[in-house]
């Protein structure tokens, strides 16, 4: 099928191109910066020629003019700011994401795959987050933003169009040209230590996400949902894997969840006049603190996916941030060496 691919010089986006290739897709990338694309793709080892349509996904007639000439549409574009301030939240992740779903709607596409974000529901209302569990009310613009969006996304889907919504977790691996959220995560643990808190966090490889998104361009399957939570780790056997992984030994430090959220606050307050180098902020401890797992089966039963072991995805993260920099080399103990695509 010819898919277009919204946000493809990002994290998931770029892995998405190459799973959907991989499967036989010619995929259309709608980019601002194809320069970046290309040069973020040929990373994943992309380097046939790919499709191109330079647009902003904020520009209605650009937007339509790239899904016209498709016949399904994965929306991977979207700002993100658990660890730092987004940039036009409402722009991107509402209006962007109106004139991608609504537009292919309106053309016909199908399927229509939109990626939003396990956060929707978090703080979580009870002890397993499934695909129907109730949104939350996020205290940030992000947050705020994302829950706007998927709220529309369900409005057509209750009209039956065929929208397709993937829930993911912390998506981590190899490749995240600019580094967010659980990958941040990652090095800071390696480097200052991990907090030992309540909750937890689900770990997704990026390119098993990817792997599910390509599957998800089946047309005539009407609206549906998918959750992918990945596996679950607390806190302290999230830094166990790394040293399992490593040969090495993270330092530790226990804190209990009121204090991470007061320490945030005031970190958050620092970092206004100051640059800190530590990804700890109160909407990042929110998250932290009061994730549980997730009823992912469905989907990779629906599907047809099998995740790979948390071992390798780490260590695969791992072993990245340590070629490209963000890791001393020492840090990652044997796992110091080049990652191949």
């Amino acid at each position: 099928m010819r898919v277009l691919v919204t946000g493809a010089s990002g994290f998931i986006g770029s892995h998405a191109v190459a799973a959907l290739l991989a499967d036989g897709h010619k995929p259309l990338l709608l980019v601002r910066n194809p320069e970046k694309t290309r040069r973020v793709l040929a990373n994943l080892g992309v380097v046939e020629p790919v499709s191109l349509h330079e647009a902003d996904i904020r520009d209605t007639v650009a937007v339509r003019s790239g899904l016209e000439q498709c016949d399904a549409v994965i929306h991977a574009a979207a700002e993100i700011g658990v660890i730092s301030q987004a940039g036009d939240s409402a722009g991107t992740n509402v209006a962007g994401l109106k004139n991608v779903l609504g537009q292919a709607v309106e053309l016909g596409l199908d399927p229509i795959v939109h990626i939003s974000t396990i956060g929707v529901f978090v703080p979580p209302a009870g002890p397993v987050i499934t695909t129907e569990s109730p949104l939350s009310a996020p205290r940030n613009d992000y947050g705020r933003t994302k829950v706007l969006g998927e709220r529309y996304a369900r409005q057509l889907q209750d009209q039956g169009m065929p929208i397709t919504i993937v829930y993911p977790a912390g998506v981590i691996g190899p490749y995240q040209p600019s580094l967010d959220t659980l990958m941040e995560g990652l090095r800071a643990g390696l480097k200052q230590g991990w907090p030992i808190t309540s909750g937890g966090a689900g770990v997704v490889d990026v390119r098993d996400l990817a792997v599910v998104l390509a599957r998800c361009v089946e047309p005539g399957r009407g609206p549906r949902r998918f959750m992918l939570g990945g596996h679950y780790l607390t806190w302290a056997q999230l830094a166990d894997v790394c040293d399992e992984v490593t040969g090495g030994r993270c330092r530790r430090f226990r804190v209990p969840r009121a204090v991470l959220r007061g320490a945030a606050a005031a970190l958050d307050a620092v970092k206004l006049i100051k640059k800190i180098d530590y990804p700890l902020t109160r909407d990042a401890v929110e998250m932290m603190v009061t994730m549980v797992r997730t009823y992912d089966t469905p989907t990779l039963e629906a599907l047809g996916v099998e995740l790979r072991p948390v071992q390798e995805t780490i260590a695969d993260s791992l072993r990245w941030l340590a070629q490209e920099g963000h890791l001393p080399p020492v840090k990652v103990g044997r796992l110091a060496g080049k990652v191949t695509p």
